[in-house]
C-alpha cells in the first residue's frame, strides 16, 4: 500500500464521532460550537416560541457567512430550504418553449424540478460533453459542480464559457462543492447549495447566489420573485397581507421563510470552516481521498474519479458496505459504487482503517 505523510483531522475538539465518518456526500457531521448554537436556541424556545428572540438575526448572519465564504456580495444571496424547490424557481423563470441543457444522470433535485416543465424541453448529455453540446436556442445550462454518484468535477469554466457564447443563463448546483472545492461562485447566473453535507448545516439550509454580470434586483435578467412571501418583503414587518408592494431591494427578495434552529447552526458551522479556510480543507481532504485510491489500486482495484476529488467511488466493492458498518466504518452504495467521502474530520487512520477492512 502506497504511504503518504501523516494527515491529522482538522478543527479540533469541534469533532468527536463514534465512527470512522467516510459520508459526508451523504450529510455533515455537526461541529460542536453549532449543536451548542441549537441546544441554546431549543431553550430560548420554551420563552420565545420556535422563531426565537431573534429570528432575522442568526439567517442575516448565516448569509454573510456564506457569502465571505463563496466571495459573493452578501446582497445577492438567497435564503431556501431545498435544491429541489430553487431548481423549481429557477424552471419557473424560464420562457415557454426553453431548451435546458443538463448532464446525463445528474442529481435528481437539480433536474428533474426542470425537466417538470412541460412548456420546456430538458436534453441529456453526457456530463464531460456539456460544454460542447450547449447551441444557439439552449436557454439554460444546469450542472453540478461535483457529481454526487462518483466525484467527478465538472469543467465549470468551459461550461461557463460556452453558455456565455451562445447567450445561454449557468446554473450550477455546489451541493458536493462548497466547503472543500474552490469555486468562484460569482460567474454563473444561478448557483445553488444544500448546506447540510460539506458545509455541516443541518438540513433545512440551502442558500442561492444570483451571480453573472446581473446589474441591481429588480432590473433586468432578475427572474420575478414568484414565490416570495411575507419574509421577501423589503420591511417584513409590513408584508405580512396582501400584494407585497416593496420586495427587498436584494436578493432577499427570493427567500423562502426560514428554518430558524437550521439558520442559527449555519452561522457557527459556516464560521468554522471560514476559520480553516476552503483551501486548506480542500488539500487536507483531497490528501486523504488520494491515500485511500492509491490503497485500492493497489489491490488492483479501480476507483474513480482521478486524483483531486475529495469524492471516491469504487466498483465491485458495494457489497462491502454491511461489513464496513458493522466495524464502524460509514460509507455509503450509490449506483452500485461503494462511495467513500473525505473531509476536515477525517485523518489518515480514518482512511487506513477503512482500507484495512476492503483490501486486508
Amino acid at each position: 500500500m502506497q504511504r503518504h505523510m501523516a494527515l491529522t483531522a482538522l478543527g479540533g475538539d469541534e469533532f468527536a464521532p463514534e465512527t470512522v465518518y467516510l459520508n459526508s456526500a451523504s450529510s455533515g457531521l455537526l461541529p460542536a460550537r453549532s449543536a451548542a448554537a441549537v441546544t441554546a436556541a431549543l431553550a430560548e424556545s420554551a420563552s420565545y416560541g420556535t422563531m426565537g428572540p431573534d429570528y432575522f438575526g442568526a439567517a442575516a448572519r448565516a448569509r454573510g457567512a456564506f457569502a465571505r465564504l463563496t466571495g459573493v456580495p452578501e446582497e445577492r444571496v438567497a435564503l431556501g430550504s431545498s435544491v429541489a424547490v430553487q431548481s423549481a424557481f429557477v424552471a419557473g423563470s424560464l420562457p415557454a418553449g426553453s431548451e435546458v441543457l443538463v448532464a446525463e444522470g445528474d442529481f435528481s433535485s437539480l433536474v428533474n424540478p426542470l425537466a417538470a416543465r412541460a412548456d420546456c424541453t430538458v436534453r441529456a448529455v453526457p456530463r464531460e460533453a456539456l460544454a460542447d453540446a450547449v447551441r444557439p436556442g439552449t436557454a439554460l445550462v444546469a450542472v453540478s459542480a461535483v457529481h454526487a454518484l462518483d466525484g467527478r468535477i465538472a469543467d465549470l469554466a468551459a461550461v461557463r464559457d460556452a453558455a456565455r457564447a451562445h447567450g445561454a443563463l449557468t446554473y450550477v448546483d455546489a451541493t458536493q462543492a462548497a466547503g472543500w472545492l474552490p469555486l468562484r461562485a460569482a460567474d454563473f447566473d444561478y448557483v445553488v447549495c444544500g448546506a447540510f453535507k460539506w458545509l455541516l448545516c443541518p438540513r433545512g439550509t440551502t442558500f442561492m447566489v444570483f451571480g453573472g454580470e446581473r446589474g441591481e434586483p429588480g432590473g433586468p435578467g432578475w427572474p420575478v420573485p414568484a414565490h416570495a412571501g411575507w419574509i421577501a418583503g423589503e420591511d417584513p414587518g409590513e408584508s405580512n397581507y396582501g400584494v407585497i408592494d416593496r420586495p427587498a431591494a436584494t436578493a432577499r427578495r427570493y427567500d423562502e421563510p426560514y428554518a430558524h434552529y437550521s439558520y442559527v447552526a449555519a452561522e457557527h458551522s459556516l464560521g468554522l470552516l471560514a476559520e480553516l479556510g476552503v483551501e486548506t480543507v480542500h488539500a487536507h481532504n483531497t490528501a486523504l481521498a488520494d491515500r485511500y485510491r492509491a490503497g485500492l489500486e493497489a489491490a488492483g482495484l479501480a476507483p474513480r474519479p482521478a486524483p483531486g476529488s475529495a469524492i471516491v467511488s469504487t466498483p465491485g466493492l458495494a457489497d462491502a458496505e454491511p461489513r464496513l458498518a458493522r466495524a464502524g466504518v460509514r460509507v455509503s452504495v450509490r449506483g452500485g459504487l461503494l462511495r467513500a467521502a473525505f473531509h476536515l474530520y477525517n485523518s489518515a487512520e480514518d482512511v487506513d482503517r477503512a482500507l484495512s477492512l476492503l483490501v486486508p
